[in-house]
């Protein structure tokens, strides 16, 4: 080593750095030249225009510059899929459109989202909630995607093997009625195009919608497993639609008796003619009369009365008198019940009443459970077959079941030959009318009542017995109920803790789920029904026992043929579908391969992480842990975080018909208020409620809604999820992000330019050979890392999102960029130049790092310009690096504890440069600082370079109190108890306004020392306070004092300056 050390032999570090300093000599000598064409260019310009006025002189040195070529800010077209090709300058200002174009092509291409079953990095998995296949995601759907995409690339760039799979649901209710709004514009309706080609229509309408889906999701950057992307359907040769999957779920639970078939009395959408379930039912709260809009009437229709009439009894013994909310349903009263113990009554006892309209004879029979004698009359009528109550009292007393609506909701034949016909809400106003004629009508009065609503299609809700499929919950209810809040067996936790409460309270209280429905869209039942040539009744359903369950017609036959040995059969499949809910209940098996055991279900099952809006806690989170926990044995995930639902900037619930319904892409493409109302012209919506929705379009979004970019709008949901279960969404919040991303961006540009074209950043960096700002910025950067992840992991979203923003924003482009501007125009600097460079890199690249699972876009477009070193291999897409942590030799809590002070400071000079300066508010001024002590006097010199930097003085003097006196002409204001700053102006102060500033300040420790001293003379304060206490409370005595004996001397001081102006005016 010695004797190649002699020979000069040069290594190749040292033959690198030679080459180095070889070019950076050249690069010298040929600015130097350049500069002196440019000098010369100059004189001869300056005397070409000597006559040329002073004020133009700044324009003519603008267009003496070399002229921009535009296109070179312009980025080049990029082939799909490619990955981007960037303009050889950033543009001078941010576009959301131009920065976001192309990057998630390449992603996708480049295959950055496909997990690998066969890895050995940890798995994290997560499900998409499927979105309705109805029609284009809208402001909610984007605040699901920016959660779960928030986690899935921190996990991702955390060294997971993550799986986000994507899915769609068919959305049965949903679905029928959109397109069953579509065919009515024709004239039609599906009952006119036949089930196969109505089926058709609707396949025809989900892959036209069902493709706008997808784009949505891929312009908000949400990192699916594209190649996992499952819709539920298989198509069978009769043309309808099973799955897989879904019949085995059903057959399994049959098998095990899970699974039953039973009249009972359902929720019937009478304009769906379907059966729908008790969750998807809203009741609205009525206080008296009111009049409601309901589907398929021209006018409103009164609710909130209570009407009474009169029943006659049998045999002349006079009447009894009920009442109802539903004066229709007595068409099919088969009762009245009065309480046993009611003495009113007891001579009725056995006794019959008689129907008005027909004559038929209506027992009286005694009720203790159902009836109160002190209610109304104390005499209650029974409709069985359309009231929950008196369907239980008609099973207690075996009374008959007498329906009398037919499906679309009109009487039947049941209900007499008056009323035949008529829909049931017309019936009611003729019923009054036929009261009124035979005597019997009373009164009508308000009545506070629930109405139940579907929540589909806003129908009042009919009660109606009907044969339909259950599942029986009592057991996989428990189990589900256990998994959360038994100390034993907990497998499930929910984020935020207090829906675990509201668990407890639905499963606890489950009743069987109807999963059958009366529509053509969805999953057909996998069971058919077997008439046999003996039976008497042909109608399909009439004897529960024909039913077969099976996987295929052809396993259905073969299993009828054992059970009906020996008999002929007719074999017809249920025209029922099942509820959204049930397939949407197994979508974490089988968007793995249930019921297979692929290698996907052995390596992703169970999931990790359930993300959903806390709306669908029972109707979709508790049936997933039911059947999942039934079908596999185990939880599908271990933990829900529960998100809030968004609302407007109002606080109202997003409604189409209220026109605040919001298209994410409208956010981040922009939209003018003519597109935003032909969006709602394209809708399902009737001409009234169109009038209406256009309005609130007007109030809400005037000039439309401005061009915010998917990052923008991501991070805003973000930082909205810390407010509680509801989020009013201000779309002008989404505007101050979009206009952060320009800081972001402007910040980055003012980094290359003083990073330069060579510039190659080290691949470590030691903070304790840096400047004091360098330093800073990292130990902050370390502080906003452990931080985010520690947010992350507690799934506090809107923290970690404020911690990012707060370093990006107030200590980074606030404070670090402009304290070492100095380094770079201050040749007495120079020698710190390289350490503010690697500071600069290190910190910005790492940042967007931090960053870049809340705003991926322009994270990749921006950390892809970065320099990087050249002695290290550089990742493809910053989607695929690693995840920041923190870095042990980054933390100084000494820097930290000192920039405090510096940047009390500086707050301290701006506000008074605002205060005294107006309209110069950036004129460079003296400064002095008097501090109480040698520590803040040592703070305060040491960092004289950043308080002048950042507080643009032209010098900084360190005074010491009790030496030196406060300048002349100078306003102050306190930092802290041991430090004041003073500037100094060159004209007159405003004296009044600070001995104001002065007078309020001496007020206001008059109030503390008053507060402190009749603490201190308290009776038995020397016998009862800690010593320790009582020392501190003298030492804050003794310091209020001395801050009074300061503020005196100030007010003297400003006296004389004020009386001295005086005598000069």
């Amino acid at each position: 080593m010695a004797d190649a050390a002699e020979k000069k032999i040069l290594t190749a570090e040292e033959l690198e750095r030679k080459k180095k300093k070889d070019e950076k000599a050249k690069k010298k000598e040929l600015k130097k030249l350049k500069a002196e064409e440019k000098s010369k260019q100059a004189e001869l310009k300056a005397k070409e225009a000597k006559d040329v006025p002073k004020k133009s002189t700044k324009k003519s040195s603008k267009r003496d510059a070399p002229e921009e070529n535009p296109e070179d800010f312009v980025d080049p077209e990029t082939p799909d899929g490619e990955r981007k090709r960037l303009s050889s300058h950033m543009a001078k200002q941010y576009s959301p459109a131009a920065v976001e174009r192309a990057w998630y092509a390449w992603w996708e291409r480049a295959g950055f989202f496909i997990a690998d079953a066969k890895s050995s990095k940890p798995a994290f998995v997560i499900v998409l909630p499927p979105p309705n296949v109805t029609g284009v995601l809208h402001i909610g759907h984007a605040l699901t995607a920016a959660i779960q995409d928030l986690i899935v690339r921190w996990k991702r760039m955390s060294g997971f093997n993550v799986l986000w799979v994507p899915g769609m649901d068919h959305a049965g209710i949903a679905t029928q009625t959109v397109v069953e709004k579509d065919l009515q514009r024709t004239g039609l309706t599906r009952h006119d195009l036949g089930r196969e080609e109505y089926i058709k229509e609707v396949w025809k309408w989900k892959e036209e919608n069902g493709s706008k889906i997808l784009i949505q999701l891929r312009r908000l950057g949400a990192s699916l497993d594209w190649s996992r992307e499952t819709f539920y359907r298989h198509l069978y040769p009769s043309g309808l639609y099973m799955c897989v999957y879904v019949t085995e779920a059903f057959v399994r639970f049959y098998k095990e008796g899970l699974i039953y078939r039973d009249i009972r009395l359902v929720h019937w959408d009478c304009h769906l003619k379907t059966a729908v379930s008790d969750d998807e039912v809203e009741h609205i709260d009525i206080k008296e009369k009111t009049l409601l809009k309901v589907p398929g009437y021209d006018k409103p229709v009164e609710f909130g009365l209570i009407t009474s009439f009169a029943y006659p009894l049998e045999g002349g013994l006079g009447e009894v008198v009920v009442a109802t909310t539903r004066v229709e349903t007595m068409l099919g009263d088969t009762a009245i019940a009065i309480h046993p113990d009611d003495a009113r009554y007891t001579h009725l006892h056995g006794k019959f009443a008689v129907h008005p309209f027909n004559a038929r004879r209506l027992p009286i029979i005694c009720d203790g459970t159902l009836v109160d004698p002190g209610f109304g009359t104390g005499c209650v009528k029974i409709t069985p077959a359309h009231d929950p109550n008196d369907f239980k009292l008609g099973k207690r007393h075996n009374l008959e079941f007498i329906n009398i609506f037919t499906d679309d909701g009109k009487i039947n034949t049941n209900g007499g030959a008056d009323f035949t016909g008529m829909p049931r809400f017309a019936a009611r106003e003729a019923i009054v009318e036929a009261l009124k004629k035979q005597g019997l009508y009373r009164d009508a009065q308000n009545k506070e009542m629930r109405l139940g609503l579907c929540q589909r299609t806003s129908d009042v809700i009919e009660p109606m017995i009907k044969p339909q499929w259950y599942v029986n919950c009592s057991t996989i209810a428990k189990e589900a109920l256990d998994v959360a809040t038994s100390d034993e067996n907990k497998k499930l936790e929910f984020i935020p803790k207090q829906y675990t409460a509201e668990w407890r309270r639905w499963l606890e209280n489950i009743r069987d789920w109807c999963i059958s429905r009366q529509l053509w869209w969805g999953h057909r039942i996998p069971a058919w029904y077997a008439t046999l040539e003996e039976d008497q009744l042909r109608e399909i359903g009439a004897y529960n026992d024909h039913w077969v369950v099976a996987r295929t017609e052809e396993e259905a036959r073969k299993e009828a043929a054992e059970k009906f040995s020996g008999k002929r059969f007719d074999l017809a499949q249920d025209d029922d579908v099942l509820d959204t809910w049930f397939s949407s209940g197994i979508f974490p098996l089988s968007a793995l391969g249930w019921p297979d055991e692929t290698d996907e279900f052995k390596a992703f099952y169970p999931t990790s992480v359930l993300e959903t809006g806390h709306d669908i806690l029972f109707f979709w989170v508790a049936r997933m842990v039911m059947m999942g926990m039934k079908l596999s044995g185990d939880v599908p995930f271990s933990k829900v975080y529960l998100h809030p639902m968004i609302r407007d900037a109002h606080g109202r619930k997003m409604s189409k018909s209220l026109g605040n319904v919001i298209d994410p892409i409208e956010v981040i493409d922009g939209a003018t208020l003519e597109a935003l109302h032909e969006r709602l012209e394209k809708g399902n919506l009737d001409p009234r409620e169109l009038v209406v929705a256009k309005e609130g379009q007007v109030k809400d979004f005037p000039n439309g809604i401005s061009e915010c970019g998917a990052d923008a709008l991501r991070f805003a949901l973000v930082s909205y999820t810390a407010q509680s279960d509801k989020i009013n969404l201000d779309i002008l919040r989404v505007v101050g992000y979009r206009q952060w991303c320009n800081k972001l961006w402007n910040a980055v540009r003012f980094a290359l330019i003083r990073l330069g074209d060579g510039y190659s950043p080290p691949v470590a960096v030691s903070p304790e050979t840096m400047p004091f700002s360098c330093q800073w910025i990292l130990s902050a950067l370390n502080k906003a890392i452990s931080k985010t992840v520690e947010s992350l992991n507690a799934f506090e979203f809107s923290d970690a999102a404020n911690t990012v923003y707060a370093w990006w924003q107030y200590q980074f482009c606030d404070v670090f960029i402009e304290a070492i501007k100095p380094y770079f125009v201050n040749p007495a600097l120079a020698s710190d130049r390289a350490h503010a460079q690697h500071a600069l890199w290190v910190t910005l690249e790492t940042g967007l790092r931090l960053l870049h699972p809340f705003m991926p876009f322009i994270t990749e477009e921006l950390w892809q310009r970065l320099p990087s070193p050249k002695d290290s291999e550089r990742k493809a897409s910053i989607v695929i690096c690693d995840y920041p942590s923190a870095i042990e030799n980054w933390t100084n809590e000494k820097v930290e504890t000192e920039m405090e002070t510096v940047l009390a400071s500086v707050k301290c000079l701006r506000a008074l440069r605002a205060e005294l300066l107006e309209k110069q508010k950036n004129e460079r001024l003296p400064a002095f600082a008097l501090r109480e002590n040698n520590i803040t006097s040592e703070i305060v010199k040491s960092h004289e370079l950043e308080i002048r930097t950042l507080a643009n003085l032209s010098s900084l003097e360190v005074l010491l109190k009790g030496e030196d006196a406060a300048p002349a002409g100078s306003a102050v204001e306190t930092v802290n108890e041991n430090l004041k700053v003073y500037l100094r102006v060159d004209r007159a102060i405003y004296v009044e306004a600070e001995q104001e500033k002065i007078r309020n300040k001496i007020a206001e420790l008059q109030k503390q020392k008053e507060k402190l001293q009749m603490m201190m003379s308290a009776s038995g304060y020397e016998e009862k306070v800690p010593a320790n206490i009582k020392e501190d409370n003298v030492a804050k005595l003794a310091k209020i004092l001395q801050e009074f004996d300061f503020f005196e001397k100030e007010s003297a001081r400003l006296v004389a300056e004020g009386n001295e102006q005086m005598k000069q005016k």
